[in-house]
């Protein structure tokens, strides 16, 4: 049956659902306004949509590998508190999720993969029906061997959810790609990469939009510098020297390895810089290796949380007090 605009205004204005809920519900109820507004509160939509402005900043990071070692896919699903993101409907959720990314082409909407014969965006609106709290699927990556090219990926989680990383290594041989002596350099750097989180592979991917912000909070620093804020000649030479410090520690290639290794006698042996690291393992394995492209995820980062309000004054006001 044909449903009208009018209908749709109506029972989207009466149960805050969306719009393509409120019109296959219309649907399914032959047009009877009551039945839809029932069907819509038995499958959880209008509760759903309430929690739709909800800020979700709890929830999990999860990568995996795919088979041949050849990619890595990162996902990164928010809910609204860490009990609801233990729950094992959220963590089936995320497993799903995963998996059809895993078979999805690179740079695919995720929130439009088909799952269960769905979009992932209906089954996580239905998800928040059922929970009672805002599901969201955020983002996604994979970092991949290009085709004709020998390598590994590798995906490493840490601290239950919270840290996601994903890494391509680039190798001259197949027999290197498939080496213990690769996958150790590649989880080492991976575990590296979680603890450090740095900007970019090297100093030349860094945008000319952040050296120039970099270079200003420079500036502001000499400025309130009680020795150098009245000789702004001198910046010249000091900047260049407190970029070299920020690129050491924020350039993966740049940066020493926090993971610690020891000698055969258990002494902990000097720190190396990921370059030197990469490039020893290249000479051992008796061919290039080099670090193809890596991301990172951490949970929530960039998501504004809302304040949080007086609750006893919320209570209150719903009791009309």
């Amino acid at each position: 049956m044909s449903v009208t605009p009018q209908a749709i205004k109506e029972l989207r204005e009466r149960t805050q659902a969306g719009m393509s809920d409120c019109k296959s519900v219309l649907v399914e109820s032959s047009g009877d306004m009551e039945k839809a507004v029932e069907i819509i509160l038995k499958k959880g939509l209008a509760k759903s949509a309430k929690r739709a402005g909800a800020v979700a900043t709890e929830g999990e990071i999860r990568a995996a590998v795919t088979e041949g070692k050849r990619a890595a896919n990162i996902v990164e699903v928010n809910i609204q508190t860490d009990f609801a993101a233990r729950s094992d409907q959220f963590r089936a959720f995320v497993k799903d999720v995963l998996a059809a990314i895993e078979v999805a082409p690179a740079g695919a909407d995720h929130l439009a993969l088909p799952l269960s014969g769905k979009t992932v965006a209906e089954i996580a609106t239905e998800l928040t029906g059922k929970i009672g709290e805002k599901v969201h699927v955020r983002r996604w990556s994979r970092v991949e061997i290009p085709a004709g090219k020998h390598g590994l990926a590798i995906a490493y989680v840490h601290l239950g959810g919270k840290i996601g990383v994903i890494l391509s290594l680039e190798t001259g041989t197949e027999e290197a790609a498939k080496s213990a002596a690769l996958a150790e350099v590649g989880e080492d750097l991976a575990m590296h990469i979680a603890a450090t989180g740095p900007v970019s592979l090297s100093r030349e991917e860094i945008s000319d939009e952040k050296k120039a912000q970099q270079k200003t909070i420079f500036e502001a620093q000499l400025a309130e510098d009680p020795k150098q804020k009245d000789h702004p000649e001198r910046w010249g030479k000091i900047i260049e020297g407190k970029f070299n410090k920020w690129f050491s520690e924020s350039v993966l290639l740049e940066q020493e390895s926090v993971v610690t290794k020891t000698n055969d006698k258990g002494e902990p042996l000097p720190a190396e810089k990921v370059s030197a690291i990469i490039e020893k393992c290249g000479k051992a394995l008796g061919t290039t290796v080099a670090i193809g492209r890596f991301v990172r995820f951490e949970r929530g980062e960039g998501i504004e949380k809302a304040p949080q309000g007086d609750f006893a004054a919320e209570v209150a006001k719903m009791a009309g007090g």
